[in-house]
């Protein structure tokens, strides 16, 4: 079985964010990056899974500069067999889909694997979108993924429940929460990492349909206002007139 897994970077959580050029760009200075959760602990553990239980390998996508290819890296040390980069900063969604639907065509692949959406933009958008590119079925946002000869198996939830759903190969899966647990590189890993093919190929000809015009920060938090626990007209009249819950 031949799977890829599309890695995105994401600023590590503790990351102070912040905006330049007239708050049209994200500022990267001082920031430490991550690989995407949803990419390394569902998509790319539920991937290499399967190659230990069913053969075959794992390649792991990213579409970017030479920067990422520390994240990229990282992906290799938790077991992913080789690693390719499309050279092209990524604009938009669409503009990345598109490149890695153009490098999946032709290259043969069983399943192509994403999280379910990145955590700094929260999108979702990718892998149905690198689905209508390559014109396969999209199962989103799985939480349950086997493989018995050429059909995949795949659980998603839904309101009261649970959705079991058979697809052929080739298909496209984002994966969700429950798909697998995290794994931590070991130092053979590590080490094994610094090693393995990492392939930079050029960008295909992909028009950019999107761009970003401007960022903003959330409000800052107000301060929490203490109501005396006898006066509870004071604390209706708050929820009503400041917080509007009722």
């Amino acid at each position: 079985m031949k799977i890829l897994v599309c890695i995105s970077k994401s600023p590590d959580t503790t990351s102070k964010i912040a905006f330049t050029d007239g708050n049209s760009k994200f500022d990267e200075n001082g920031v430490q990056y991550i690989v995407n959760p949803y990419d390394e602990w569902f998509a790319l553990v539920r991937a290499l899974e399967l190659k230990e239980s069913k053969g075959g390998s794992v390649s792991i996508i990213t579409v970017g500069s030479a920067a990422d290819e520390a994240v990229m890296r990282k992906a290799l040390a938790i077991g992913a067999d080789e690693a390719i980069r499309i050279d092209t900063e990524p604009v938009d969604a669409y503009y990345v889909s598109m490149q890695i639907a153009e490098y999946a065509k032709a290259n043969g692949f069983d399943m192509v694997l994403t999280g379910k959406e990145t955590i700094n933009y929260n999108g979702s958008q990718v892998g149905g979108m690198i689905a209508e590119g390559m014109d396969l079925p999209f199962i989103s946002l799985a939480s349950k993924l086997d493989v018995a000869g050429n059909t995949a198996t795949l659980e998603t939830e839904i309101i009261g429940g649970l959705q079991t759903v058979e697809v052929e190969l080739p298909v496209v899966i984002s994966c969700a929460k429950g798909m697998a647990e995290q794994r931590i590189p070991n130092m053979r890993g590590i080490m094994a990492a610094r090693t393995k093919p990492l392939n930079v190929v050029p960008a295909a000809d992909v028009a950019k349909l999107t761009t970003f015009e401007s960022y903003s920060l959330p409000e800052a938090k107000s301060a929490v206002k203490m109501i005396d626990p006898e006066n509870m007209d004071e604390l209706v009249t708050l929820l009503h007139n400041e917080a509007k819950v009722i």
